[in-house]
């Protein structure tokens, strides 16, 4: 089978994708992913041996700037047009598409030539590619049990997948809570602000400081953290990026981060409690968050709230009741089979 995977923008589209693909391959099916410019490298550099690769003209529709918006409309336009031409002669029997700007064109060239496509939702809330071509498509998989903004006359069928996690992340799936008091905090690639100013500062407010802080943020801030904690006694390593990110949740006792689709899957595949504060201008990590909380994982808090009185509060209460944080473990939990649920779906 002839099998087309569109994807690009950010690691977060990607890495599912190349998951995906992978697994596709393994079972002897043709597979050619197509990108964007900006990710080009990475899938060229990750892709599954004997997967081709295709490059497509797009970029982001949430610029700013109203004659930006006009461009990247153009380019994904130039590129729906091109894919419809490539499908006439090389038609796939199969598009699959991991949402964002860069699959709007294979989206729209298989409906064209009535291929029969499946879109995958990693967020707990319909992104705007996805609501744009929901209407051109047979299955929407999700990330989350329930998603937000599915349009009520949407014909389109809703399957729980999941989200396809990184080998390393799987490999520790339902790992045992170490059972002490170590703390992850992370923000992601480019570290978060409020994170760096809020956790050193309840921490100091703890009565019991027995704890240890493994501390990822920005580069310019390393500096100012690290002598803050030792000024204030406080065992932590404070980092610019966590290399081994798996190990780093498997170590942890409580995580304290955003709530991207990725991470918060991470947290569930391998089971550990979180305080999740949502990136304030994202919807979508809102949504995230709320899913886990829901599960009783942990905590969703928004920056308004997310106070170091709150937060040395919380800690305090936490880390005096292990037998609690072992029990949001526990339903923090989800197994994780999203590499074969989609391949399976796919493919049937």
């Amino acid at each position: 089978m002839k099998i087309w995977i569109a994807t690009g923008g950010t690691g977060g589209h990607v890495f599912p994708a190349l998951s995906v693909a992978a697994e596709l391959v393994k079972r002897g099916h043709r597979v050619t992913i197509s990108c964007d410019g900006r990710v080009r490298d990475m899938v060229a550099t990750s892709r599954p041996n004997g997967a081709a690769m295709v490059r497509i003209w797009a970029s982001g529709v949430g610029a700013k700037s109203r004659l930006r918006q006009i461009w990247a409309l153009f380019k994904i336009s130039v590129s729906a047009m091109a894919l419809t031409l490539r499908f006439m002669v090389l038609r796939p029997d199969r598009v699959v598409a991991f949402g964002g700007y860069a699959s709007v064109p294979a989206v729209f060239a298989a409906h064209l030539w009535r291929v029969p496509t499946f879109l995958h939702e990693q967020n707990a809330a319909i992104g705007r590619a996805n609501k744009f071509t929901m209407r051109w498509v047979r299955t929407l998989m999700t990330s989350f049990p329930t998603v937000a903004g599915i349009p009520r006359e949407s014909h389109v069928r809703v399957v729980y997948t999941g989200l396809p996690v990184r080998s390393e992340i799987l490999a520790h799936a339902g790992a045992k809570m170490p059972g002490g008091a170590n703390l992850l905090v992370t923000g992601g690639s480019l570290g978060a602000q409020i994170l760096d100013d809020v956790v050193p500062a309840a921490i100091v407010q703890m009565k019991n400081k027995k704890i240890f802080v493994m501390h990822q943020t920005r580069p310019e801030n390393v500096a100012r953290l690290r002598k803050f904690y030792a000024d204030n006694k406080i065992r932590a390593n404070v980092l610019s990026f966590i290399h081994d990110m798996a190990s780093a949740i498997v170590d942890a006792d409580l995580v304290i981060g955003r709530s991207g689709a990725s991470t918060v899957v991470e947290l569930e595949t391998i089971g550990r409690p979180a305080i999740l504060v949502p990136l304030g201008i994202n919807p979508d990590q809102a949504a995230n968050a709320s899913s886990f909380e829901k599960l009783g994982g942990g905590f969703a808090v928004k920056q308004s709230a997310f106070t170091a009185k709150w937060l040395a509060a919380t800690l305090t209460d936490l880390f005096d009741n292990p037998s609690r944080l072992a029990k949001m473990a526990q339903k923090a939990l989800v197994p994780n089979n999203a590499v074969q649920l989609i391949a399976d779906e796919v493919t049937k």
